[in-house]
């Protein structure tokens, strides 16, 4: 796999699965190189060197680093899946407007209310919370009619999307009122190459 790019990663990452998923479905050669986070590796030589902000996921393409989960996907899209990002001018900004989301309410909402119940986070959990059901509500009201975020096929907006929310119940946000949701996450786990994140027993997994 010498051709193969490097994942920096961590198994209960969403952040690094969405890196580690979107390579698996688009069939880009990669090699996994999971941290030990609980050890202090991310904040200590030589992954410092690789990510001064000491997270994962981090990418290695031969002298290319790149860390970021979203900005990683619009790499690997644009170097070596160019048909999971659109060129077209309209498509291609709403693809940005979900990778907006991941960062923004995606970030505050499914995935800190998971980072509460899984990693005992020192968060607002109510808040988390609240925040994604706001967000899913969204969700669910675009993807009425729709099998997909952004035009008729996969794009790096679902995978960017699609890991916080598949695990939104480990932070005890409920997935029940939100069917075209459940719809889209079936979707994208019945791709090609799907990888599942490993479920954690908290929240309503519990």
């Amino acid at each position: 796999m010498s051709n193969a790019v490097k994942i920096h990663s961590f198994p209960l990452s969403g952040h690094a699965q969405r890196v580690e998923l979107f390579a698996n479905i688009a069939g880009i050669a990669h090699q996994v190189i999971n941290v030990d986070l609980a050890g202090g590796e991310h904040k200590k030589a030589p992954f410092l060197a690789l990510n001064p902000a000491g997270q994962v996921p981090v990418l290695e393409d031969g002298d290319t680093v790149i860390s970021d989960s979203n900005a990683i996907l619009v790499y690997l899209a644009r170097k070596y899946a160019p048909n999971y990002l659109p060129t077209d001018a309209v498509l291609e900004a709403q693809v940005q407007k979900f990778l907006s989301l991941a960062a923004g309410e995606i970030a505050f909402g499914p995935c800190n209310a998971r980072l509460v119940t899984v990693f005992n986070a020192t968060l607002d959990a109510d808040f988390a919370i609240a925040t994604a059901h706001n967000v899913l509500k969204k969700l669910d009201a675009h993807l009425e009619d729709r099998a997909f975020l952004v035009g008729e096929s996969p794009s790096i907006a679902d995978i960017a999307i699609y890991t916080y929310t598949a695990h939104a119940p480990e932070g005890n946000v409920s997935l029940a009122e939100y069917p075209n949701v459940r719809r889209f996450l079936a979707n994208v786990e019945a791709l090609d190459g799907f990888k599942p994140m490993a479920t954690t027993k908290a929240g309503l997994v519990a």
